[in-house]
Parts: structure tokens; sequence; C-alpha cells
């Protein structure tokens, strides 16, 4: 999922209102479990519990800055809603796609198994997933599928950042990618544990520091965010997908990939890869 464009530059204050507002109101309906779009006088109820004043909301009548928050929550439901949710797999569904991509291109990239013991331990599903269609659509061209080291972007031959962690994968290399990712895929998972949630918080984290670099010094890292695993992700962490949301639109992450939108999406932004090294991107 790429971020819409009406909810894209918009100020840092704005994104203080959407975190505030969602926290107070809350993320979800309780009775559908769908995802809450909040009206204007839960806002305006949110803003008052928290002792702020709303008259830059409504005075008397909704403010731009009101109705383009109504605009991002009632977007930011139906995206989820509609678009993300049928997408996340349960491990059986992930299992077929994986099954049948490997049948498909034979790889000879590496195929992590995760990290679950007994009956449970298989092959790391979606980063399989992830690693064969970047081996399938890359035409040969190196690619860093498990970076054990820092991210380093270099300029006349010394190091002008090097990332505060690890990355999940960089191509064509952590030294002076066009693109990082990071992988969220939590198949067995019973609840939603602060491993998860951590995982969020790292990925935003990752996105400043690529922020700092495009503002700084000009050069776009590309920054993905893949996640799935549908029980924990919506049953479970519904809150954390609007977070999401926030952090692609607040251009913290690139392209924000849902399930089995690796599988339609992915191929396109790999060619997309191709295209910036063949311009010389990036230069070292």
């Amino acid at each position: 999922m790429k971020p819409d464009p009406r909810f894209v530059n918009l100020p840092k204050a704005f994104w203080a209102h959407v975190r505030t507002i969602s926290e107070v109101v809350g993320y979800t309906e309780r009775k559908t479990s769908k995802i809450k779009i909040p009206s204007l006088d839960d806002i305006c109820q949110a803003w008052k519990k928290q002792g702020l004043d709303c008259k830059h909301l409504v005075n008397p009548d909704p403010t731009k800055l009101a109705r383009t928050l109504l605009s991002y929550f009632a977007f930011r439901a139906q995206a989820l809603n509609e678009y993300v949710e049928p997408r996340l797999m349960d491990a059986k569904r992930a299992k077929h796609e994986y099954d049948r991509l490997y049948a498909k291109y034979s790889p000879k990239c590496p195929l992590p198994l995760n990290k679950q013991k007994g009956p449970k331990r298989a092959p790391a599903y979606l980063t399989g997933i992830v690693n064969i269609l970047i081996e399938a659509h890359s035409k040969g061209q190196e690619c860093d599928f498990c970076p054990r080291r820092l991210t380093t972007v270099s300029r006349d031959g010394a190091p002008l950042r090097t990332f505060a962690r690890w990355v999940d994968g960089a191509f064509p290399s952590a030294m002076n990618p066009i693109a990082i990712w990071e992988i969220k895929e939590y198949y067995y998972t019973t609840t939603f544990g602060s491993r998860v949630a951590d995982g969020i918080y790292e990925t935003l984290l990752d996105g400043m520091e690529v922020e700092e670099l495009r503002e700084h010094e000009g050069i776009d890292v590309r920054h993905y965010l893949m996640v799935d695993a549908h029980y924990t992700w919506w049953e479970c962490g519904r809150s954390y997908l609007c977070r999401i949301l926030d952090i692609l639109h607040m251009g913290y992450v690139h392209e924000a990939l849902f399930g089995h939108e690796v599988i339609e999406r992915l191929p396109g932004i790999v060619k997309e890869w191709g295209s910036l090294l063949r311009t010389g991107f990036p230069a070292q």
C-alpha cells in the first residue's frame, strides 16, 4: 500500500492530533471489531478529556484541520477494513502461496526457518515469499537477503550515515542501498505481545533515520514494512495496523505491504529498483 496523496506532507502537529484522538477515543468498534471512525463530537470530547481547547477544530464550524482529520480517520478505517484485512493470511494460506512460488521459481536464495519448535517448525513463509519474488524479478542483480551488519550510506568513499539497527533485507547491499525492508510475520503467536509491538517502534526508528538522511543529504533510501498473520495483526493488533498506516503517511515508510499484497506488489517494486540502478543510484 502506497500512502494516499491527500495525507502526505502534513505537519507533525496533525499526527499529534491523530495519535491523541486515537488513544482517547479508541481504535476499534467493540461490537463489530472494525476500525473506528471518530465523529467530530468524539474528537472534541477527546480533546476536553485531555484538558485541551477545541476552538482550533470547531469555531463555530469545523475548521480545515478538523475536516482533514475526519477524512483521514474515514480513509484509515476503510483501507484497513476493506483492503488490508482480507489480505492478511494465516499459516495455511501462507504455506500454500510459499509452496506455489517455490514450485514456480525453484529459488536459490536463502529460505530461513521460523523460530518455532516442534510441529510448528517450518519455513518463515512471508520471508521466503519476499526472497523468492525479489530473486525472480531482479534479473540476477545482487541482493542482501539477510544483512548481518548495519546499513551504511557513503559519499566520496567515506561513511555519511550508519543506521542504528540491522534490517531484514537490503537491495542491492547494506552498503549504499536503494531499498531496505523489515518483515514482521507472526503466524503462530497467540497474543499480541511486547515483541510484536516493539517491531513497529523499531520500524519507526528506521524511518526517522531515513527521513533525516533524505532531508539533510538529499539521499532517499526506500524503506518498506511487510507484515502478515491474520490472527496476530487483526484479531489482536488492529490498533497497531492503524499505527502502521499513520507511519506510512508520516513518510517513515515508502510502502507497507500486508500479507498477500506482498505477492501483488513486490514484483513491480523490484522492477522499480532495477530502474533506479540503471540511473546510477546510489552514488557512492
